[in-house]
């Protein structure tokens, strides 16, 4: 029996047009009384609908590959704030999935149990976040005194972590992903480019060394001179590659140590 107090609101982007309305008809055996706002086949078209302000709706399946790009793409451009099931027929992209609103992720082809697996997963999620998401995550991802962040409320599958910025030890991007990392050496996946970690964090803290790292200064544990007046980081713990100053910030990173 299910719950027919309040229509559930789903969106599909799928840029098959028998895959879609396959979807659509096993949500409604689900449930009959579910609205599918609309169907949707490329990210330009996903793009255009949210920015002709239709309702926000409750759950979105999202075809990962479409005729003009990764569905990844629809998150760089619009503002999605509600809970997404990913369907592919490709298992390679579930990690970045996870880091884009995902609750689940189908392969394809979706078969009628897995999909009602699914939304009762989202049923159950949606009573127990029955508080306001919103109001906990201006509290845990707040700003301080000075206007820079304190934390990052970050998603891990279906948990969220809060990471005090003060226990970042840096920041790097691979891969088309940004990755912080803890004092423990622990990694996460934040989604944000590191531009924007750079105005978000305290420039006193943090520093852009190059295109792919930004440091923080209480985990440095050793500068070295390199050719051609280059400089050498190294953190604690520590990152993966070497990480460079250019000859061209090298004495903009030494005003910064030595401020």
């Amino acid at each position: 029996m299910h719950d027919k107090k309040q229509s559930m609101r789903i969106l599909i982007i799928e840029d098959e047009k028998p895959a879609a309305e396959k979807l659509k008809k096993i949500i409604l055996q689900y449930d009959v009384t579910i609205q599918i706002q609309a169907i949707l086949g490329t990210v330009q078209a996903a793009t255009q609908w949210w920015q002709e302000k239709n309702e926000m709706p409750d759950l979105i399946f999202m075809d990962i590959e479409l005729t003009d790009g990764l569905s990844f793409k629809i998150f760089d451009n619009c503002s999605i704030s509600c809970p997404v099931i990913f369907t592919t027929a490709y298992d390679e992209y579930w990690q970045e999935a996870l880091e884009k609103n995902s609750i689940d992720y189908l392969l394809k082809p979706i078969r009628q149990e897995k999909l009602e697996t699914a939304i009762n997963k989202y049923k159950k999620l949606k009573q127990h976040f029955a508080v306001n998401y919103e109001a906990v995550f201006q509290q845990v991802s707040s700003a301080g005194q000075n206007g820079f962040r304190k934390r990052f409320l970050i998603k891990k599958g279906v948990d969220f972590i809060s990471v005090k910025t003060e226990d970042i030890a840096y920041c790097y991007a691979a891969h088309k992903l940004v990755f912080i990392v803890n004092n423990k050496g622990q990694r996460f996946i934040l989604d944000r480019s590191l531009n924007e970690l750079e105005k978000e964090l305290d420039p006193t803290v943090f520093f852009r060394s190059n295109r792919k790292y930004l440091v923080n200064i209480h985990y440095i544990q050793r500068i070295k001179t390199f050719a051609k007046s280059k400089l050498i980081v190294e953190l604690n713990p520590s990152a993966e590659e070497e990480i460079i100053i250019s000859q061209e910030n090298a004495q903009a990173f030494k005003q910064w140590i030595d401020a």
